[in-house]
C-alpha cells in the first residue's frame, strides 16, 4: 500500500510539473552529451590515424568550439569538467608515487625545479625589458611561460611508460615546484598592478599554504590508513570508490583554501592513498572516472583557441609560440645540465615542458583584470597568449618526438656505474617490486584471482606440492593472512583490464579464477580473455547454466565442488610425477598442533600462543619458491607459518619470526613436540 501511494505522489508530482517537463532536455544535459560525443568521435579518429588522444581531444575542442562550429558553448560546464580532470589525472600520478619514493626525488623538485622557473622568469623579463617593454608587463609574462602543461606531460609520459624513469622523474620534480611556485605568482601579479599587499602579505600566505601542505600529509596519514582499512573490508566497490572520490576532492579543496593548486592537492591525496596498501585497488576504480573527465580537460582547451582570431594574427601567433618554446627549451636543458643530469635526460625534459601549461590561463585572466598585458600588447597580448599555448599545448607530442630524433644521434651511453649521474636512472629502479608490477610475481607462477574459501584450500595444497602461486584478491582479511605467511599477495579489483595488463597477466602459468559470486567470475573471465587470450584459465561452475556461459567466454579448465576444484587444480598445474595419492595427500587437512600444559606455562608468549594452529605446509615455502633445500622444519605457533630451521642456510623460521613479531615456534618434525621462544629463550 505505501508503495502505491508513494507512486501516485510521484505521478502526481510529474503530471503538475508537465509543462516544464516537455519543454526539452535541460541545456546542460545537450551541452554534456555533445561533450562526451565530441570526446568518443575524437579518441576513435585519434585511433584510427594513429595519433595520441591528446591531439584529437585538442581539435576536436578548436572545431567544436565558439570559433568554429559552435557545438559547445558552455564554457562554465566545460571548465569544470577539465578542472576535476585534471585533478584525479594528478591523484593517480599521487597513488603511483610514494612519499618516500618522493622524498627520493626533493632534489629534482626543489634544485631543478627552482632552477627552471627561476630563470625562465629571468630569461623572459629580460628580454622583454630589452625590448623596452615595461617592467610589471615584462615580470607579468615571464611569471605566464614559465609553467608547463602538468595533465599533458604526465599523460604523455604514462602512455609511454616512462614515468617512473630519469625523465620522467626529473619533469615530475619540476611540475611539482610549478605548482607550488602559482601560489607565489597569484600573490606576486596584484603586488606588480600597485595592488598587491607587500612583502609582508606574501611571507604569510606562503607560510600559510606550507601549513596546510604539513596539516594535510601529517593528520591525513593517521587518518587514511585506518579509513581505507574499514572501507575495503565492505568489499564494496561503490563504498570504496565513493570514499576515494571523496579524499581526492577533500585534499583538493583544502589545499585550494590555501592558495595552493587543486592539481597539487589531489596529488597530495594520490600520495596518501599510496601509503596505505589499497593504492592498486583505488587506481582500478579512479582511473574511468579520469580518462572521462581528462578528456573534458583537453578539449576544453581546444576550445579557448579562436580560429578568426588565429587567421587574422597568424605570424605574431607562430612568432610568440616559436619563441616562448625556443627560450623554455633553452632554459629547462640548462637548468636539468646544472642539476647534474646527463644530456640524454635533459633533452627529452626540456621539450617536453616546452609549452605553458593550464594555470597559466588562470594567471593571465587576473593580471589582464589587473590591467597587465601578455608581452606588453595590450588588448591584442591575451588573445596571443591564448592561441600560442593552445599551439604549443597541441604540438608537445611533436616536440616529444623530435627529442626522441635528436636523441638517438646522441653517442650511446656509457655502463652504468656508480658514480654516474644524479641517480635519476637509480630512482627508476628503485621502484617497488624490482620490475614486477604493484610489486606482484606473475611470471611463471599460479595467480589465483580471488581467496575464498576454494582458492584457500587450493593454494594450501599447491604450496605443499612446491608450485608457487600469487594471489590478487578484494579482501583484507585474507590479505593479511597471506602477508603473515610471506605469500605474494595484492590487494586489488582483477576485473580491471588496465591492472592485468599492467601486471602482465598473460605470462602467468595459469589464472585460477574460483570466486563464489558467478556473476563476478563472468565478468573476470571475459576481461582476462580481451587482455591475454592465449592464457590458460581454471574456473569453477554451480550450474549446468554457469558451466556454458563460462565455457562460451573462454574458459578452458571448469570445475565443480570445493574438492574437486583443489584437486582438479593440482592435477592440471603439478608436473607428471606427482600421483594421485600424492594429490590427495596434499589436500588432506594437516593436523593442527598445541603446546603442552608444560610449554604453556614457561612464558605468557607461549600461554597466548598455545594453539591449536594448522602449519600450512611441509615443506619450506620460501626455499622451494628459490630453488633452495632445508634441514629441519619449524610451525610458526601464531599463524602456522612453516619455516626452515637455524641450521638451514635461509634460517626462514627465524626470518618470520621477527619479522611478523611472532614469538613461539614448535618443531614440525616427524616425532618431535619441542617449543622454543625467541623472546625469553627456553626451550621445552
Amino acid at each position: 500500500m505505501s508503495r502505491f501511494v508513494l507512486l501516485f505522489l510521484l505521478a502526481g508530482s510529474a503530471l503538475a510539473a508537465a509543462p516544464e517537463a516537455h519543454a526539452g532536455p535541460p541545456a546542460f544535459l545537450v551541452q554534456l552529451t555533445l561533450l562526451l560525443g565530441v570526446s568518443a568521435l575524437a579518441a576513435y579518429l585519434s585511433f584510427r590515424l594513429r595519433l595520441i588522444p591528446i591531439i584529437g581531444f585538442l581539435v576536436a575542442g578548436v572545431v567544436a568550439g565558439p570559433g568554429a562550429l559552435g557545438l559547445i558553448r558552455d564554457q562554465e560546464l566545460i571548465s569544470a569538467a577539465s578542472e576535476v580532470g585534471v585533478m584525479l589525472l594528478l591523484f593517480t600520478i599521487g597513488i603511483e608515487f610514494s612519499l618516500e619514493r618522493l622524498s627520493r626525488i626533493a632534489r629534482q623538485i626543489f634544485v631543478g625545479g627552482g632552477l627552471q622557473v627561476g630563470l625562465t622568469v629571468l630569461a623572459g623579463a629580460g628580454a622583454l625589458l630589452l625590448a623596452g617593454v615595461g617592467a610589471p608587463d615584462a615580470v607579468f609574462t615571464g611569471c605566464l611561460i614559465a609553467l608547463s602543461s602538468t595533465a599533458i606531460v604526465m599523460r604523455l609520459l604514462g602512455e609511454r611508460g616512462e614515468t617512473n624513469g630519469p625523465a620522467g622523474q626529473v619533469s615530475l620534480g619540476i611540475l611539482i615546484f610549478q605548482d607550488l611556485a602559482v601560489v607565489l605568482m597569484v600573490l606576486l601579479i596584484p603586488m606588480l598592478a600597485g595592488q598587491g599587499g607587500g612583502a609582508l602579505g606574501v611571507l604569510v600566505a606562503l607560510a600559510k599554504a606550507g601549513g596546510i601542505i604539513a596539516f594535510v600529509l601529517i593528520a591525513a596519514r593517521r587518518i587514511v590508513p585506518p579509513v581505507m582499512e574499514v572501507v575495503a573490508r565492505t568489499c564494496s566497490s561503490e563504498i570504496f570508490l565513493l570514499t576515494v572520490v571523496a579524499l581526492c576532492f577533500g585534499t583538493a579543496s583544502l589545499t585550494a583554501m590555501a592558495g595552493v593548486s587543486l592539481a597539487l592537492g589531489a596529488f597530495l591525496a594520490g600520495l596518501l592513498v599510496s601509503d596505505s596498501r589499497y593504492g592498486a585497488q583505488a587506481m582500478g576504480e579512479i582511473l574511468p572516472l579520469q580518462i572521462l573527465f581528462s578528456a573534458a580537460f583537453f578539449l576544453s582547451v581546444g576550445l579557448q583557441l579562436n580560429l578568426g582570431f588565429l587567421a587574422g594574427n597568424l605570424g605574431v601567433v607562430l612568432g610568440a609560440a616559436a619563441l616562448i618554446a625556443a627560450l623554455k627549451v633553452g632554459v629547462t636543458f640548462v637548468s636539468v645540465r646544472l642539476l647534474g643530469e646527463s644530456t640524454r635526460t635533459a633533452l627529452p625534459v626540456s621539450f617536453l615542458t616546452a609549452q605553458v601549461g593550464e594555470f597559466s590561463f588562470v594567471l593571465a585572466t587576473t593580471g589582464t583584470a589587473l590591467g597587465l598585458s601578455f608581452a606588453g600588447m595590450g588588448a591584442q597580448g591575451s588573445g596571443v597568449f591564448i592561441a600560442a599555448t593552445v599551439l604549443l599545448m597541441a604540438f608537445t607530442p611533436a616536440l616529444n618526438a623530435l627529442a626522441d630524433a635528436l636523441g638517438r644521434r646522441l653517442p650511446a651511453p656509457a655502463p652504468a656505474s656508480a658514480a654516474g649521474g644524479s641517480g635519476g636512472a637509480g630512482l627508476a629502479a628503485a621502484g617497488p617490486g624490482g620490475g614486477e608490477a604493484h610489486g606482484l610475481p606473475v611470471a611463471g607462477r599460479v595467480v589465483f584471482a580471488g581467496y575464498g574459501a576454494h582458492a584457500r584450500l587450493a593454494a594450501r595444497a599447491l604450496s605443499r606440492a612446491g608450485v608457487p602461486y600469487s594471489v590478487i584478491t578484494r579482501n583484507p582479511d585474507g590479505a593479511s593472512e597471506l602477508e603473515g605467511r610471506g605469500a605474494p599477495v595484492l590487494i586489488a579489483d582483477y576485473t580491471r583490464a588496465g591492472l592485468l595488463r599492467e601486471l602482465e597477466i598473460g605470462s602467468a602459468r595459469a589464472l585460477v579464477i574460483v570466486d563464489d559470486d558467478t556473476e563476478m567470475t563472468e565478468r573476470t573471465v571475459s576481461v582476462v580473455r580481451s587482455v591475454a587470450p592465449e592464457l590458460r584459465l581454471i574456473t569453477r561452475a554451480t550450474s549446468p547454466e554457469g558451466f556454458q556461459g563460462l565455457q562460451s567466454l573462454g574458459a578452458q579448465h571448469i570445475l565443480t565442488a570445493p574438492r574437486e576444484v583443489a584437486a582438479g587444480i593440482l592435477d592440471l598445474l603439478t608436473p607428471p610425477e606427482v600421483t594421485r595419492a600424492d594429490i590427495t595427500r596434499h589436500l588432506a587437512e594437516h593436523p593442527p598442533v598445541t603446546l603442552s600444559a608444560t610449554q604453556r606455562a614457561q612464558c605468557e608468549h607461549a600461554a597466548h600462543n598455545a594453539g591449536p594452529v594448522t602449519p600450512e605446509a611441509d615443506v619450506c615455502l620460501e626455499c622451494v619458491a628459490a630453488g633452495d633445500t632445508w634441514v629441519h622444519l619449524r610451525v610458526c605457533m601464531t599463524c602456522g607459518h612453516v619455516g626452515c630451521c637455524d641450521s638451514s642456510k635461509n634460517k626462514h623460521a627465524t626470518a618470520h619470526a621477527r619479522r611478523q613479531d611472532h614469538p613461539v615456534i614448535r618443531s614440525a618434525e616427524p616425532g618431535e613436540t619441542w617449543a622454543y621462544c625467541y623472546e625469553h629463550h627456553w626451550t621445552k
